[in-house]
């Protein structure tokens, strides 16, 4: 037939054209034509009206409240003259280092054993409740601008003590914006101490602007740095020579 309609469950395609007119077509060249094609995307589920939208997950939100109400909280942490309550099982699942702790010397007990309270040592509270919040809801508390640096520089210790690899490497990442004439000794000393490769290339790359060198090396933070790692001298000394 030279005209019919093709359907296909709920969708339909408009007539075929007549052979004759195609060779016609000012369309068709040396027996070539092009077949444009408009795809429409239906974002929801056939049957399910489009106006019931997905609700967003709301897991981040849920878990904020279990670190926040302490709702069958079973390990207490006593750091910096202040008792955090936790969840044995939420730290395990997100740091081996927690799981280690929490559970390898209580292997003989009954792992819903309550009460466990454990002592966290050269910490203070402030940090290590920012730890829990970003081990339970994967994200950092809002910060205080004025302090950002000093807080991501104590929190990227508490990352690497515990293992927790993203949080070290989201610390690194904001502590490079941080990096001037006067913090870049101690930000360096605190890359080379735990192995933070990125933020190390950062304060090498500072190193190698224009006159940052000389108005680094004539602060007391670079002075120390030189005397206590003689090694990241070399390293920086490799570095600019390329």
């Amino acid at each position: 037939q030279a005209e019919r309609f093709l359907s296909w469950t709920a969708l339909s395609f408009t007539m075929f054209i007549r052979r004759q007119e195609l060779e016609s077509s000012k369309y068709l060249r040396n027996d070539l034509f092009t077949i444009r094609c408009d795809i429409t995307i239906l974002n929801y589920i056939r049957g399910v009206p489009p106006f019931i939208p997905e609700p967003p997950c709301d897991l981040r939100q849920e878990f904020a409240k279990l670190l926040e109400t302490e709702m069958g909280a079973d390990v207490v942490f006593e750091v910096g003259g202040e008792t955090v309550a936790a969840h044995r099982c939420v730290l395990a699942v997100r740091s081996a280092v927690f799981a280690a702790e929490l559970f390898g010397p209580l292997k003989e007990g009954n792992a819903a054993t309550t009460g466990v309270v454990v002592r966290v040592d050269d910490m203070e509270a402030e940090v290590f409740k920012a730890l829990l919040r970003y081990v339970y809801t994967g994200k950092l508390p809002e910060m205080c601008k004025e302090d950002e640096d000093v807080t991501c520089q104590h929190l990227l210790v508490a990352a690497d003590r515990y293992g927790i690899g993203r949080l070290k490497l989201i610390c690194e990442a904001r502590l490079c914006h941080y990096i001037n004439v006067d913090s870049l000794a101690i930000i360096l000393a605190l890359a080379e101490q735990h192995h933070c490769q990125g933020l190390k290339k950062a304060c090498f790359y500072f190193l190698a602007a224009p006159g940052n060198l000389t108005a680094v090396m004539a602060t007391d933070g670079f002075q120390h740095l030189a005397t206590s790692c003689p090694s990241i001298m070399l390293e920086i000394m490799a570095f600019l020579a390329h």
